[in-house]
C-alpha cells in the first residue's frame, strides 16, 4: 500500500452515520478467503454495522472478513471500507457488517 489510502466514496458507505463508541474488545480477524489464517487484535470502535479494527497487515477495499470474538464465539462476516497505515505498525481497517447489526453490548459483557 505504501502511503495510499483505499478509501470507498462517503455516498457509497452505508451505516456510516451511525454512532461510534470508542471500545476496545478482543477479536480473530481472517479474510473470507483463508478462514483458518486469523490473527488477535481489537477493536477501537464499533457501532451496529460497523467496526475499526487493528490488523498487523494491509488490506484490500472490499476483502472480504470475518471477525469472531475470542472469548463466546460469535463470527460476523463483513468488507473491508478502508485500510489505513497507522503511526505504529500495522494498519486500521474499517469492517462494514451490511447484512445484520451487530449487538456489541451482549458481546462485550460476555
Amino acid at each position: 500500500m505504501s502511503g495510499s489510502v483505499l478509501r470507498r466514496k462517503p455516498d457509497e458507505r452505508l451505516f456510516r452515520n451511525e454512532k461510534r463508541l470508542p471500545t476496545l474488545i478482543p477479536v480473530y480477524l481472517a479474510s473470507l478467503n483463508d478462514p483458518r489464517d486469523r490473527e488477535q487484535t481489537t477493536t477501537e470502535n464499533i457501532s451496529p454495522h460497523g467496526a475499526r479494527v487493528i490488523s498487523k497487515r494491509s488490506w484490500r477495499l472490499d476483502d472480504g472478513s470475518i471477525i469472531t470474538r475470542t472469548v463466546g464465539g460469535f463470527a460476523q462476516a463483513g468488507r473491508v471500507i478502508y485500510c489505513l497505515p497507522r503511526a505504529e505498525l500495522g494498519f486500521c481497517l474499517e469492517i462494514e457488517f451490511p447484512d445484520r447489526a451487530v449487538r456489541w453490548a451482549e458481546l462485550s459483557s460476555a
